[in-house]
């Protein structure tokens, strides 16, 4: 069988082509894997709930009859002490969970405003 002479450059053009468009499309172009677009979606769905969380956490800090004393002891607290704090007064455990969600007690501080004057 006789092909004609422009077939070998075509060929070559269009796998040429692929792996050019392939690379831009990964790294320029906002394509992903599917890892990877499921480690975004969970990221971004966590992200979510802590947000979604922040106001019982205020609310669980308002209506604490010991709230006093254990903002006086997170204030005193610093960087991540602080958070565990959050976490030790309880604050930071949703409802129906073992154990402090250290994302929500982050995020629990930053609501309470702390550091305001």
């Amino acid at each position: 069988m006789n092909l004609p002479e422009w077939t070998k450059p075509a060929v070559y053009g269009v796998v040429v082509g692929a792996i050019a468009a392939t690379f831009l499309g990964f790294s320029w172009g906002g394509w992903t894997t599917g890892g990877t677009a499921t480690k975004m979606a969970k990221t971004f769905a966590n992200e979510e709930v802590t947000k979604a969380m922040v106001p019982m956490c205020l609310d669980m800090a308002a209506t604490d009859p010991d709230r006093i004393g254990k903002l006086a002891t997170i204030r005193e607290a610093t960087g991540y002490t602080r958070r565990k704090a959050v976490m030790e007064a309880g604050w930071a455990t949703p409802p129906g969970a073992e154990k402090p969600n250290s994302d929500l007690a982050v995020a629990c501080i930053e609501g309470l405003d702390l550091d305001a004057s």
